[in-house]
């Protein structure tokens, strides 16, 4: 079993060492063990300081392209290159990488697909009363949108599966975290966490200016990941909401028709009326997202396939046949550290 442990990173010269050298070299259960530092754009030493440090494996971009961009990148080099299980931590010395050999012990056992770190954001002392409790508050409805049991979802501290990372597919821009939680929820992939604590902070975010912009950021990350697959959802409640309003002054209308005092009533019919009308309307679109969630899901589906032969087959050409286990039961031949440039 091969893990890839890989570092998105953007001027992290300084910080780097500290994460290279507690990485491990050895897991029970993990065969080998390889380092992979995504270079987002740096322009400092960072790639000097990594290689320095042993480091064979580099995805570059030119420019920065965002965490989500790097971690999608680094996944796709690490799986390209054999990797089994792919671990994401941070260059700035967030999370100690004492952890590693715990993060991945749940999909060593096969008793999940993907393993969060959780920070404990509670007991974080440089996390002010606010925080902690937006912190508290985003997980919350992350878990309510994935139906999943996950205490820190904007951890960045994870292990991935080869197959869970085949399955998922990132699409947002800002950050990955809450978007694959909600995808591995809503694809019933397994997903569990671990407590973990975390080093003293370093330096400031990168991925945002202060805590209401990350909010409004993991807010439009969580709405465009829940609405890609509960969309129908939202037009189904809309449509019994509007119906009932509009039924309320429709059926009054209709009692004073009868009754022959319709007269000076007739908004009530119109109000009635245009509140049935939006209802049929929000049913309309109810259908029209079902349709494109199978439709989303079937080419999800294709997806899956093409990169199961993308990631699967070359390794299994190389390293051998795989054995019931799951294992290869050859010997690589010609691959070392490479690079991949975007």
């Amino acid at each position: 079993m091969r893990l890839f442990i890989q570092i998105p990173c953007l001027n992290e010269e300084q910080t780097l060492p500290l994460v290279l050298k507690e990485l491990p070299t050895s897991i029970p259960g993990i065969d080998d063990v390889e380092w992979l530092v995504i270079d987002d754009g740096c322009s400092d030493k960072t790639v000097e300081v990594a290689k320095s440090y042993g480091v064979k494996h580099f995805v570059h971009h030119a420019k920065p392209m965002g965490l989500a961009r790097a971690f999608r990148d680094g996944a796709d080099y690490a799986l390209k290159h054999g990797a089994d299980i792919v671990v994401n931590t941070d260059g700035d010395n967030q999370y100690p990488s004492r952890y590693i050999a715990d993060l991945v012990q749940p999909i060593v056992r096969h008793e999940a697909e993907i393993v969060v770190g959780d920070r404990q954001t509670s007991k974080i002392a440089e996390f002010s009363a606010f925080k902690k409790l937006m912190q508290h508050f985003g997980s919350w409805v992350v878990n309510k949108a994935a139906g999943t049991h996950i205490p820190d979802a904007a951890s960045g501290f994870r292990a991935y599966s080869k197959k869970a990372l085949i399955q998922l597919n990132i699409v947002t821009e800002f950050s990955y975290c809450m978007e694959t939680i909600i995808q591995a929820g809503n694809k019933r992939v397994p997903i569990t966490s671990i407590p973990i604590t975390t080093n003293a902070k370093t330096r400031e975010s990168r991925l945002f200016s202060n805590i209401f912009e990350h909010m409004a950021k993991s807010g439009g990350a969580i709405i465009r990941s829940f609405l890609m697959f509960k969309s129908n959802v939202i037009f189904k409640w809309a449509a019994i909401v509007f119906g009932v309003l509009g039924l309320i002054p429709f059926v009054r209308y209709l009692v004073f028709f009868f009754q022959g005092h319709s007269a000076g009533h007739l908004q009530s019919m119109l109000a009635g009326v245009a509140l049935i009308l939006l209802a049929a309307f929000c049913i309309a679109l109810q259908i029209i997202s079902e349709v494109q969630r199978i439709q989303r899901r079937l080419v999800e589906d294709q997806l899956e396939r093409v990169k199961e032969i993308q990631y699967c087959e070359p390794y299994q050409r190389i390293w051998g046949k795989q054995d019931e286990f799951g294992g290869y039961d050859g010997a690589p031949t010609g691959i070392d550290g490479g690079e991949v440039r975007g």
